[in-house]
């Protein structure tokens, strides 16, 4: 019998491998394709470029229209570029949908649109068979100025990498929305309804951090960590770029509340869905100018590892020690859901 993948990102080697085999283009407009790492198609439509994402919400049902235009906006975001048209697909469980919850989803993606300055403008709805939840896939497109182009994959041998925020945000509110009922015995209703919040505050839109650090130095490179948490999205980074990292643990900011939950479900927090976080590489020179802009606008950011030469590795400095940077074959978070 053939064997069966996890819940969860394709393993990156096999990605690609499926992308190198079936997704290749000769299509000299193109500037961005198909490769691991790179969250965001760029098209040259001559003046500008032209930046697309797709991305589905599958782990949260709770405020999934929201979530469905802030995580493609995040992506877009990242590459320099600003998000003006977003389209969502909506495929909807088959004797569970209500007209209040199909009006409620498109609320929510209607108020996540206007407060990003992005037109929602079309798509597709259906209700289907053999779904339990509600799953929301988006498609943003932005453009961005050819010279203002950011990838994940630009990083430089000796730039320093910003994380902004801290680990884990989105993770913690999934988890204090999605099992608030197994937390109330062990944890106070205001701890809970904290944990719910973060989805709003530290927030996991990324798009006002990208946007000031852009607008303050020359950013090499941008990611967004996302399903696998931040130690997938450096490890993103590095093999979009082909090149190393070091990583110093106690330079991550892992928030009180991510700590108690993860603690409570045996999670490891570097491993847990972190939408909220922004990764970027840029020149050491130019990185405390940054991290000043960020703290002065309200955005919690400090420096926590530099790259070096793919022969280094991936390291994460523990306890004074280096170690392999630690590897998710899955989101921590699908445990909750076996």
């Amino acid at each position: 019998m053939a064997e069966t993948l996890a819940v969860g990102k394709l393993d990156m080697e096999f990605l690609a491998a499926l992308l190198e085999q079936y997704a290749q283009t000769d299509d000299e407009r193109v500037v961005v394709g198909p490769r691991v790492g790179e969250d965001a198609l760029v098209v040259d439509f001559g003046d500008r470029l032209l930046v697309a994402k797709t991305d589905p919400i599958t782990f949260a049902t709770d405020e999934i229209g929201w979530y469905a235009v802030n995580v493609n906006a995040n992506d877009i975001a990242t590459t320099g570029a600003t998000g003006r048209w977003f389209l969502a697909t909506l495929l909807l469980p088959e004797g569970r949908t209500t007209k209040h919850l199909v009006e409620t989803i498109f609320a929510q993606m209607s108020q996540a649109c206007r407060s990003l300055g992005i037109a929602l403008c079309g798509g597709h709805t259906e209700i289907t068979y053999g779904l339990d939840r509600p799953i929301v896939v988006g498609q943003l497109l932005g453009e961005v100025e050819r010279e203002a182009l950011v990838t994940t994959g630009g990083m430089r041998v000796g730039d320093d990498i910003i994380l902004t925020k801290g680990v884990a945000i989105e993770g913690t509110a999934i988890i204090a929305r999605e099992k608030a009922d197994d937390l109330a015995n062990q944890f106070s209703p205001e701890f809970i309804a904290r944990c719910q919040g973060f989805l709003h505050d530290p927030g996991i839109s990324v798009v006002a951090e990208a946007r000031l650090a852009t607008a303050q130095a020359r950013i090499h490179a941008m990611h967004d960590p996302t399903e696998g948490g931040v130690a997938t999205g450096l490890r993103e980074l590095a093999l979009a770029s082909g090149l190393g990292l070091i990583v110093d643990e106690a330079r991550l900011d892992i928030l009180p509340e991510t700590a108690l939950l993860c603690a409570e479900f045996g999670l490891d927090p570097l491993g847990l869905i972190a939408s909220g976080s922004l990764l970027m590489a840029l020149a050491p020179e130019d990185s405390p100018g940054v991290v000043e802009c960020l703290w002065k606008a309200g955005i919690a950011a400090s420096v926590i590892g530099r790259v070096v030469d793919r022969a280094e590795g991936l390291q994460l400095i523990r306890h004074g020690r280096p170690e392999p940077l630690p590897v998710f074959e899955r989101d921590e978070i699908a445990r909750l859901f076996e």
